[in-house]
């Protein structure tokens, strides 16, 4: 709040005085051509430098600024700087340090903000160096009074910035200044960060009399534009198999690293395991290619070690896991096959669909005790040793098909019990 009791009539005079400078100096650049992507924002750090008798030693200042490339010779930039802590200076009488600033303020210590307007004259624009030089007028407001409340100064310096492409850069910069109500030389030394705006942004080109294929991935960039890939990226969906080779020679979905849903990439599915990205079961023995590869560590490739699966569309309650009537009869099945061989495994999997206000954690807890409670009635009503049985809760996170953004897809909503029986122990062996 001091600045705003103390400083605002002093930030209005040093504003007005600075636009005065700046346009003076844009009168003179006024027949030069500007940039494509003129505006920029900046921020440093740096050391504020004071004269050796002023009330105030050197201080560490930071600042942000905005600036406005004219033409490739002026640029006009504002900035505003915070000096957080400005210790007093002190000299010596008869052998003792009398502290400056308590002496004319009563404080220790203070602070200051300061606002300017500075004109730059590019001396030359290389690829990349870009020295400078600079005039322009600002103002420093104290939270103390030791003197003045402000300090008004005319500055000159100059600086460099180093740019790495045209949206990025870095700057040093030197300013000195007289100001003060004893026109003291004081001086700020600063080092940053440029980003300029827009200038990131790919550029709208147009292109005849050939093919554009700008990442290389074997389509033309006309024909991503059309399936919505990423022209500047041959692998958009992240799944070991480039824009091209999805579209081209395999027919999968480009969009999507999984076009099978059976949880593995499309990548891996051709380089890894030799199955097929567009089969969710590529040797029809029943599973899953992923969960033949990730969970039961038998061979995609041959139908004759699948698990066991049996797949039910059991309809909970809401929050519920309680089972109905309904579905006592397609358990029972289950519990028949695990009676008779009494060697077999089995894990019962709980999955749920992803509705656009689906709770991750939440439906991975819901979908685990939906699986425990499949697991108790196999237990319960056939006798089923629990240490034969494993419940997993997967929630949303094993997709079978796409899910509706609003409403889900009820295939997703689903229990699945793979039994692993004693023939597959025997085989494994």
């Amino acid at each position: 709040m001091w600045i705003l009791r103390k400083g605002v009539g002093a930030v209005v005079t040093a504003f007005l005085i600075s636009t005065v400078v700046v346009c003076g100096f844009a009168h003179l650049a006024s027949a030069e051509e500007a940039l494509d992507h003129p505006w920029y924002l900046g921020g440093q750090i740096g050391v504020l430098k004071f004269e050796g008798d002023e009330e105030v030693e050197d201080g560490i200042v930071i600042g942000v600024g905005a600036g406005y490339d004219y033409s490739e010779r002026w640029t006009f930039e504002g900035f505003l700087y915070l000096a957080p802590q400005l210790d007093g200076n002190t000299r010596n009488s008869f052998g003792a340090k009398i502290n400056r600033l308590e002496e004319t303020a009563g404080v220790t210590d203070t602070s200051a903000v300061g606002f300017g307007v500075d004109a730059l004259l590019h001396v030359t624009r290389w690829e990349r160096l870009d020295p400078y030089l600079a005039l322009g007028a600002g103002v420093t407001v104290y939270e103390d009074n030791f003197g003045s409340d402000f300090d008004f100064a005319v500055r000159a310096g100059g600086g460099v910035m180093y740019h790495f492409n045209d949206e990025w850069a870095v700057r040093a910069d030197a300013r000195f200044f007289i100001a003060g109500h004893d026109t003291e030389a004081n001086g700020l030394l600063t080092g940053g960060i440029v980003w300029t705006i827009g200038a990131g942004v790919a550029p709208n080109l147009k292109v005849s009399g050939g093919i554009l294929d700008s990442d290389g991935d074997g389509l033309p960039d006309t024909r991503e534009a059309e399936i919505g890939t990423d022209p500047y990226d041959p692998d958009t969906d992240k799944d070991g198999l480039s824009d091209g080779e999805e579209v081209i020679d395999y027919g999968t979905d480009p969009l999507n690293p999984d076009t099978d849903w059976d949880q593995l990439k499309d990548g891996p599915e051709v380089h890894a395991h030799g199955t097929d990205p567009n089969d969710r079961d590529t040797d029809d023995g029943g599973v899953a290619d992923g969960h033949e590869v990730l969970e039961d560590g038998t061979d995609p490739l041959d139908g004759s070690d699948d698990l066991l699966l049996f797949t039910l569309n059991i309809r909970f309650d809401t929050d519920k896991a309680i089972i109905k009537e309904q579905y006592f009869a397609d358990l029972d099945v289950i519990g028949k096959v695990l009676a008779r061989d009494t060697g077999a495994e089995a894990t019962v999997e709980g999955h749920a669909d992803q509705r656009k206000r689906s709770n991750k954690a939440y439906n991975q807890k819901l979908s685990e005790r939906r699986a425990k409670a499949v697991l108790n009635y196999l237990v319960e009503k056939w006798g089923v040793d629990r240490k034969r049985l494993e419940a997993q809760g997967y929630g949303f996170g094993r997709p079978k098909a796409p899910n509706d953004p609003v409403n889900g897809n009820p295939e997703n909503r689903r229990t699945e019990i793979y039994i692993r029986t004693s023939e597959h122990q025997r085989r494994a062996e």
